[in-house]
């Protein structure tokens, strides 16, 4: 099964820039009246997730800037400065908050353009403590822009997520689910595929089964339409991120 980290450097690029243009054309039909209305994530207005999206870019132009130079510049300072960040940015006004997209959108871009071959493979940290290549940077911009893409409520579905990105997602949801001792005993099944993704092993087997969209929406915690479980009642999904 091929997920996004098996493809050459210049297809996992694409698909970060298309995710990339694909929100931005989400963004161009939230009216600036509705910036302040809620978004698909609870507790954030659509502002405070514009916001979120632009300034991550701009910490993964840090991470592309410590791979460049070996100069250590981290996501954050903190956790907290993060937080005042995203608060910050959600009380900009519309115009301003779509300059700020533009700007990181650009930014991220130049700075992926301009690394040399050889940065790629360069280790970073990432926000939650990992040691990463500084190629995962795109594993990271993709999966922010295609899924929050969603989150802004406009007409964007996980059923526009391509499948590679789709399958890459259910597979590190469960492996973090693993990870973390939760989701005992659940496994994700895409029916079409007959694909299973399976959590940590449990006593009792539920199986959530659907599309592989849906499947991954139901993971990603977006709901639990077009999703089934084995047992009849569909199980909430642990937190993940």
């Amino acid at each position: 099964m091929t997920t996004f980290h098996d493809l050459p450097l210049e297809e996992r690029l694409t698909l970060a820039r298309l995710g990339t243009s694909h929100y931005s054309r989400q963004l161009s039909l939230v009216d600036n009246a509705e910036f302040g209305e809620h978004s698909l994530l609870e507790g954030w207005t659509r502002s405070h997730l514009i916001a979120h999206v632009a300034y991550n870019a701009i910490a993964l132009c840090n991470l592309m800037h410590w791979a460049n130079t070996g100069e250590e510049t981290p996501m954050y300072v903190s956790p907290e400065a993060r937080n005042e960040e995203i608060a910050y940015g959600s009380t900009l006004n519309p115009d301003a908050l779509r300059n700020l997209h533009e700007h990181s959108v650009a930014r991220l871009d130049v700075a992926w353009r301009e690394t040399s071959e050889d940065a790629w493979s360069h280790e970073v940290l990432t926000a939650q403590g990992r040691t990463v290549p500084a190629s995962e940077t795109l594993w990271m911009r993709s999966r922010e822009v295609w899924i929050h893409a969603v989150d802004l409520g406009a007409v964007a579905t996980f059923g526009d997520i391509p499948e590679v990105i789709l399958r890459t997602l259910a597979a590190e949801i469960t492996q973090k689910w693993t990870s973390q001792g939760t989701g005992e005993g659940l496994v994700l099944l895409d029916e079409p595929s007959s694909t299973r993704y399976p959590a940590a092993p449990g006593q009792d087997e539920v199986v959530v089964s659907g599309s592989l969209a849906g499947i991954v929406r139901y993971a990603a915690g977006r709901g639990s339409d077009g999703v089934t479980s084995s047992t009849g009642e569909v199980p909430e999904p642990p937190r993940w991120l």
